[in-house]
């Protein structure tokens, strides 16, 4: 039970990193990332993305052996059928090819 739990702090803690590093890169593009938060309508992305010139995006973050729930695949599924970008953050390293593609979109 014990390594079950530290497990599992350690992947909470890669998703607050990623996600930290996340909010940090899209400040400094002069975007903010504001924390989406959907009250009744649930697996929304974690990420609302906001870029200069009205770029919007939405993203969510997961730590890096996580999938999304098959109801946030749903939801992304929706997005996408709207015309949003919903991109699945789950490594530093596709943080800044993300915002590029944001930006550029």
């Amino acid at each position: 039970m014990f390594c079950t739990a530290v497990s599992d702090w350690s992947e909470e803690m890669d998703e607050k990193y990623i996600e930290q590093a996340f909010r940090k890169a899209v400040r400094d593009s002069g975007g903010i990332a504001l924390k989406f938060v959907s009250p009744g309508f649930s697996g929304v992305p974690d990420r609302l993305v906001l870029m200069p010139h009205g770029k919007i995006a939405f993203v969510e973050v997961k730590a890096p052996s996580e999938k999304p729930r098959a109801l946030q695949l749903s939801r992304h599924k929706l997005l996408r059928r709207l015309g949003f970008k919903v991109y699945v953050l789950d490594d530093i390293s596709q943080i800044g090819g993300m915002i590029d593609e944001i930006q550029t979109a």
